[in-house]
């Protein structure tokens, strides 16, 4: 992992220049400073400021837990502070994740970590997770897990090749972004799993209807299939390492069979629930 908190600071800032294939001049002069400087920062012969630090972040475009290591590495305090989910301070900032998931009911919605791991997730969602293997919902749930595994979602996602080949491009750029070893080998892991027997072929380029838009998640449910396009929604101005890295993925149906029965099974859950 790039982001070792052992590293040192000039370690870390070669990689993370080599990772964003910047030569030393490219980057000197995109910080506003010179070659020299950065290369005497590189090889430890110089010390950088604070604003130094903050300044080659921003030029390497780092997300705000890799500027944090930077920063303790040279020296400095972090610039973002990182709690836990459940600390006071975040009650209320979690009371709206609460919010926006169960506001989207009929459909699913679900807000994960930087890892994937489940963090809530409203009814509708957790409705449809049925005939999942226990060991793949003992926490922390793992979400790309959950659907990809030959024991989880796999055998009822239709369209299995199409989504685990967007998932698996979607989770490369998070692990080239952030170069976090842990993304990477869940890469490696999401794509040593074997293509269920069920799952229909790739859609041909330019006849698919969402094609170029979005990428659907076709899920079988009883003797219907279900049809999903996804949104992501991040906050964008948080000011903590956990919320920066908090992603809420809300799911929409792609069609009116998936809409009726997705209202259905709301209110089949409403009648269920002690409230209701």
């Amino acid at each position: 992992m790039i982001t070792t908190p052992s590293s040192s600071f000039p370690d870390l800032l070669r990689q993370w220049r080599s990772r964003r294939r910047l030569s030393q001049l490219a980057l000197a002069a995109e910080a506003g400073l010179s070659q020299r400087h950065l290369s005497f920062l590189e090889c430890g012969k110089a010390q950088p400021s604070r604003e130094m630090v903050l300044r080659l972040t921003d030029q390497l475009a780092l997300p705000p837990r890799e500027r944090n290591t930077l920063l303790v590495a040279a020296g400095f305090s972090p610039q973002m502070p990182e709690r836990a989910p459940d600390h006071p301070d975040l009650a209320a900032a979690m009371e709206v994740v609460g919010r926006i998931l169960d506001g989207h009911a009929p459909h699913p919605a679900l807000a994960v970590d930087r890892n994937w791991n489940l963090v809530r997730a409203n009814a509708p969602a957790l409705a449809l997770l049925t005939g999942i293997a226990p060991h793949l919902l003992e926490p922390p749930v793992n979400v790309l897990k959950v659907s990809l595994h030959p024991e989880g979602l796999a055998p009822r996602i239709r369209n299995y090749r199409e989504w685990r080949a967007h998932l698996l491009e979607r989770l490369g750029r998070q692990a080239d972004l952030s170069g976090d070893a842990q993304i990477a080998a869940l890469v490696e892991e999401l794509g040593s799993y074997p293509v269920p027997a069920s799952a229909k072929a790739q859609p041909v380029a330019g006849r698919d209807r969402h094609a170029g838009i979005a990428v659907p998640l076709e899920l079988l449910a009883g003797d219907i299939v279900l049809s999903f396009l996804s949104t992501t929604t991040v906050f964008g101005t948080a000011l903590d390492i956990f919320l920066s890295e908090l992603v809420i993925e809300s799911f929409f149906p792609a069609d009116e069979t998936t809409a009726a029965a997705m209202a259905e099974l709301s209110a089949g859950l409403a009648e269920k629930s002690p409230a209701g």
